[in-house]
Order: structure tokens, then C-alpha cells, then sequence
């Protein structure tokens, strides 16, 4: 069932794309942990603090651009929760398998065919612990802002966001 009250993430990204912050397109380009090449999906977390380390990723605190996101309508699979992943046919050791090895000897991580599985029956996106911030949560959202389904909106009050790359040119 989807959310009723809009959920508040954090996303933290290459501040050159400062004008195209819910495209996408990073993730679509290089994969990731919850998202094969080619599948646009936005990565985000639900603390401040977590968005940062995951960007770093542990390594050179690099600059970035954080965004405050509110994400409204979403049916997520929550996979913090042992039962979803047992309902799912999965455990909690999903969350460490080493996708980016497993990509690149051509196999396929079981994080993306638990994200088919899922997309299958409807599901948006996940809930998953972050690996970068313990205790800390992360969302991969699959679908966002088409015609049906959920709002993903970008908190810029003051309009300061560009709207094209010309800032960068």
C-alpha cells in the first residue's frame, strides 16, 4: 500500500547535474546495488547524514550538491524488516552481497532479481539498510513521477536550483 503522508529523503549528487536532480540517468549509466545499466533509478537516503557517507562512499569527501526530496504515493517494499525479506524469499544477507563483482564477471546480483520480482507485483522501490552509515536507512526508487503512481519532488523553496547546465558552461 503506498504511503499517505509524503516521506522526507535526503540525496546527495555530482553537483554538475544540479539541474536534473531527479532524472536518474548516474545510476542508469554505470548500474548500481538496486538497479541494473539502463534502468534509471533514484538513489536517496532517509537521513542527512547517511546521503553524505553514502556518496563518499567511505573514500576523498568530494563536493556534492544534497537536496532535500518529499516522496509521496510509493509502495515500498521495506527490506529492513526480516518478514518482507522472508515474503520475498530472501534474507538479510542480500544486503551484502558484492553486486559490483558479481556485474562485473557478467553475472547477475540477486539484488536485481529480487528488483524484477518486486517491479512485478508493483513495487516502486526499497527500504534498505545503509551500508556506508550503520543504522542508517536508504531508498532505490524505480518509478517515479509518470503519469500514475508516485510524486518525487525537490524541496527548493527559493527557486535555487538552475534549470538548464548553462551554469556549468
Amino acid at each position: 500500500m503506498p504511503d499517505e503522508a509524503p516521506v522526507a529523503l535526503w540525496r546527495a549528487f555530482v553537483p554538475r547535474w544540479s539541474f536534473a536532480p531527479l532524472s536518474g540517468e548516474g545510476a542508469a549509466r554505470f548500474g548500481g546495488r538496486w538497479n541494473p545499466v539502463g534502468a534509471p533509478t533514484i538513489y536517496a537516503a532517509r537521513e542527512l547524514s547517511t546521503a553524505w557517507a553514502e556518496y563518499n562512499q567511505g573514500f576523498v569527501q568530494h563536493p556534492a550538491l544534497i537536496v532535500r526530496l518529499e516522496l509521496s504515493g510509493a509502495t515500498l517494499a521495506d527490506l529492513t524488516d526480516h518478514h518482507v525479506l522472508a515474503e520475498n524469499g530472501t534474507d538479510a544477507t542480500i544486503h551484502d552481497c558484492e553486486w559490483r563483482q558479481i556485474m562485473d564477471v557478467d553475472g547477475e546480483p540477486p539484488t536485481y532479481a529480487l528488483r524484477k520480482r518486486l517491479l512485478d507485483q508493483g513495487i516502486d522501490g526499497v527500504v534498505y539498510p545503509s551500508f556506508m552509515s550503520k543504522g542508517g536507512t536508504c531508498v532505490a526508487l524505480w518509478r517515479w513521477n509518470g503519469p500514475k503512481g508516485p510524486r518525487l519532488e525537490i524541496i527548493d523553496p527559493e527557486g535555487r536550483l538552475p534549470k538548464s547546465q548553462a551554469s556549468w558552461i
